[in-house]
């Protein structure tokens, strides 16, 4: 379980762009199948192209970069607060603010997208009332996010690891170190959004991260050092656990020739009655008047 000062631990990892860069070029290098994800999103969302829409947690512009190859003039506003993010983006319109203050009126936008960002929000609610309030009223929201049954494989190894450092006599209830975002996953996104939205719809994308060495897996686990070390029982040392992931990752290398882990990912998009529900709205007005 996430400690109390999360918010602050995960903002923390997500402002370091070099940590942000290898964890996505890993994606990119060892996912099966290879996929445009940003592209894959985009399509599922419905939009016609002429929407007005603002990208909050916007990172380095990979939505960005795929809306533009959907749409050459669209008009795609960049919100992030991390200036170090916005300025690897290529957005034209970009502007650094906080997820719970943004600065544009009610109703602003057609579409507000929120992808891998919103467990990054110190105060979850307020942010998504916030993006709900300068959304149309029958605009779209966008977030794409893990599952929290994502990469189980690392969870047993780090299970088995933490074991193994424990000292004689302790308890073999392990509390698994948790990834960033089980704040906001698919599962318990769905009905966070189900409090400002009339409906959400959830499509998931399975697929693996297939490791034919070591040195990558353990490059991807240190990038998550800064969330998942706090969760570490006491007196457990991360340098322990991980010295012991290494040696269970060797094994499993040499013996099998590659280390596979399963991965689901997915988005949520919601609506009062714009994109996806507004054909079964408009349906069922037609009933309502025979």
């Amino acid at each position: 379980m996430l400690p109390q000062n999360a918010s602050t631990i995960i903002q923390n990892f997500y402002h370091s762009p070099e940590v942000w860069q290898l964890r996505r070029s890993t994606h990119d290098q060892y996912s099966v199948p290879a996929i445009n994800y940003p592209a894959w999103v985009m399509k599922l969302a419905g939009l016609r192209g002429d929407e007005r829409i603002l990208d909050v947690g916007t990172g380095p512009g990979l939505y960005y970069d795929a809306a533009k190859e959907l749409w050459p003039n669209v008009d795609y506003v960049a919100l992030d607060y991390s200036a170090g993010m916005l300025k690897l983006n290529g957005a034209t319109q970009r502007l650094r603010a906080s997820v719970e203050q943004i600065p544009f009126p009610t109703g602003s936008f057609d579409v507000v997208m929120a992808n891998h960002m919103i467990y990054l929000a110190p105060d979850i609610p307020a942010a998504l009332a916030e993006m709900r309030r300068v959304l149309t009223p029958n605009g779209v929201f966008i977030a794409a996010t893990s599952s929290l049954q994502s990469m189980p494989q690392f969870r047993e190894l780090f299970r088995r690891a933490i074991l193994l450092v424990s000292p004689p006599g302790s308890s073999r209830d392990v509390t698994v170190p948790s990834g960033m975002h089980q704040r906001f996953a698919l599962e318990n996104g769905t009905r966070q959004l189900a409090q400002y939205y009339r409906a959400v719809v959830r499509h998931d994308l399975p697929g693996k991260l297939i490791f034919p060495a070591v040195d990558p897996i353990m490059d991807y686990l240190e990038s998550t050092r800064a969330v998942r070390e706090p969760q570490l029982p006491p007196n457990i040392r991360w340098e322990q656990v991980m010295m012991i992931m290494r040696e269970q990752l060797n094994n499993l290398v040499y013996s099998m020739g590659q280390l596979e882990v399963d991965k689901l990912s997915g988005v949520l998009i919601a609506s009062d009655g714009g994109g996806f529900i507004q054909s079964f709205m408009e349906q069922q007005r037609a009933l309502k008047r025979k």
